[in-house]
């Protein structure tokens, strides 16, 4: 039994949604022959008129020529609904003047609400007055004895007609106004999908930088201390060469996927997990291998702080340390001291080298290259501070404060 009501049930639903489509299809053809629309209306109303007439043994050469000229005006609401009311205005007081009401005179309500629809409140206004005349005068004079019925029925016929116009102008005009909006606010997505993408990718390419540089100046330090160590230990000189190439490799991973997250087809290339304070250790491993050594305080437990902290805190610790490699003078050390509270993470990088032969003149706290910009970017974005500059025991110190917090502030 249920089966059976189930398969009525959707017998039901194809035959209404064939019923609607067929109706649809049937109105954008309609809409598209205004003109057929507007004779077929015409052409209704006079047959209508003219069988009422006939019914009524009222069907008489005055009354088919005012039906025939109540009517024709109907044709030319599309060019100007305005003049479309004035014309069936003027004929219908010449009826009022000349002849009896007819059914024809059903044309000042079509007109009417054809002025709601397509004119402004002023013009409608004017119509209105109009027509609210006409029913005056039509009652005073075909219906003498009871002329307050008969213009309550014309009043009210002709207020639903405006009113109905003024009514479906309003509902397309609230149509209009969200196709509007639904447009604009799928063009604002796509703008917001292309900024998110901008800034993605502008991030990817200081983390490419971050990458590039760190592995470089690991690179070139190692091969020089290899070139240096060759005749005299050929077995630190191996082991050094054996570290570049690791390093190089690991470089070209990174870059690879990084790559692969600019391309046009970045979601079908595997994610790259960001780098944590978990590999801090490495950072400095390589770092001690190129031949700087390194020494780290830690207080706290960096691992409970959140990945962007983190992420912001290991890429400053590298650029800062890179730069020791890349312009600290030999010999050098460095030596970096983190401290990870609920409210405030500090990192200090100093290193032993001559601040001098660093960076040059223009090396002040402002920073000058793309590392030290990319720095302050990073850290501004959590609302932290970095300083950067000469120690005060000569070589160079790189100092930062984040906020933990400052992220759930920044996400917002």
């Amino acid at each position: 039994m249920s089966r059976q009501y189930g398969d009525m049930k959707h017998e039901v639903d194809r035959l209404a949604s064939r019923w609607l489509v067929h109706i649809e299809r049937d109105a954008r053809r309609v809409a598209a022959r205004p003109f057929a629309v507007d004779l077929a209306t015409a052409t209704g109303v006079a047959m209508l008129s003219v069988f009422g007439l006939a019914t009524q043994n009222r069907l008489g050469a005055i009354t088919v020529i005012f039906c025939l000229l109540l009517c024709a005006p109907l044709l030319l609401h599309r060019r100007d609904p305005r003049v479309c009311f004035g014309l069936v205005a003027l004929v219908a007081f010449a009826q009022w003047l000349l002849s009896a009401p007819q059914p024809a005179d059903a044309a000042v309500l079509i007109s009417l609400y054809w002025v709601a629809l397509e004119s402004d409140l002023a013009e409608v206004a004017v119509a209105a007055a109009v027509v609210e005349a006409g029913a005056i005068m039509a009652a005073l004079r075909w219906s003498p004895s009871e002329p307050l019925k008969i213009w309550v029925g014309l009043t009210g016929l002709g207020t639903a007609a405006g009113v109905l116009g003024i009514t479906i102008r309003q509902r397309r005009a609230l149509l209009i106004s969200l196709h509007e909006r639904a447009a604009r606010l799928e063009v604002e997505r796509d703008q917001e999908g292309r900024l998110a993408a901008a800034a993605e990718r502008a991030r990817i390419a200081r983390e490419m930088h971050d990458i590039v540089a760190h592995n470089l100046s690991v690179i070139i330090s190692l091969a020089d201390g290899a070139g240096y160590t060759m005749a005299s230990s050929p077995q630190r000189a191996s082991e050094a060469i054996d570290r570049v190439s690791a390093t190089g490799r690991q470089a070209l991973l990174e870059m690879r996927r990084l790559l692969g997250v600019l391309r046009e087809d970045a979601a079908e290339q595997p994610l790259m997990p960001q780098p944590g304070l978990d590999r801090l250790d490495d950072l400095l491993a390589q770092v001690h291998a190129a031949g700087i050594p390194v020494t780290m305080d830690l207080d706290g437990d960096p691992h409970n702080l959140p990945e962007g902290i983190q992420l912001t805190v290991f890429r400053v610790a590298q650029e800062a340390l890179t730069n020791t490699l890349k312009h600290a003078a030999r010999p050098t050390s460095a030596h970096l001291a983190l401290r990870c509270e609920a409210r405030n993470v500090e990192l200090e990088v100093t290193d032993t080298g001559h601040g001098a032969a660093r960076i040059g003149p223009r090396a002040s706290l402002v920073g000058s290259g793309r590392g030290l910009n990319g720095m302050r970017e990073r850290v501004a974005a959590y609302g932290g501070r970095l300083d950067a500059g000469p120690g005060p025991d000569g070589g160079w110190r790189v100092h930062l404060r984040l906020r933990p917090d400052a992220e759930t502030v920044v996400a917002r």
